[in-house]
């Protein structure tokens, strides 16, 4: 492996590994509710408790990979924006009281308050994700 190519490799954020499972739990949890209040299938409602809760598992090892990315020089640069940090912790709240009100029986476990919260928390990681690419576009254009 030549010199240049280790150099490049190290400058590779840690939290880049980690950041998508948490964007991809969420919204498979809020397929999976649409799913319970169309089929009320508890299956359904097990498969939404169960993704919230590898996404919030995967939301805080990205966030001790972004702080391992900060002690790291290289990476700095590549650091999302402030506002993208804000949603990503923002998502993360909305997820953790969504999986409380998942963490009820029944219907009224997912309907209408954790339908509600998939739904907010869905819309609030598309803003962090076009807040964040915004960075890493600039990055990759030199813009």
């Amino acid at each position: 492996m030549s010199e240049a190519s280790r150099a490049e490799a190290s400058a590779y954020p840690f939290q880049l590994y980690f950041v998508p499972f948490p964007f991809v739990c969420f919204s498979l949890a809020l397929g999976t509710d649409i799913a319970f209040w169309q089929t009320a299938n508890l299956m359904w409602s097990n498969f939404s408790a169960w993704l919230l809760f590898a996404g919030l598992v995967f939301g805080g090892v990205a966030i001790l990979a972004g702080l391992v990315d900060l002690l790291r020089r290289r990476t700095r640069p590549m650091r999302p924006s402030f506002f993208a940090i804000i949603l990503f912790l923002v998502m993360l709240v909305l997820a953790f009281v969504n999986s409380l009100v998942h963490a009820g029986d029944g219907w009224t476990a997912v309907v209408p308050y954790g339908l509600l919260l998939s739904a907010i928390t869905f819309v609030v990681a598309l803003m962090a994700v076009a807040a964040s690419s915004r960075k890493y576009a600039r990055l990759a254009w030199r813009v």
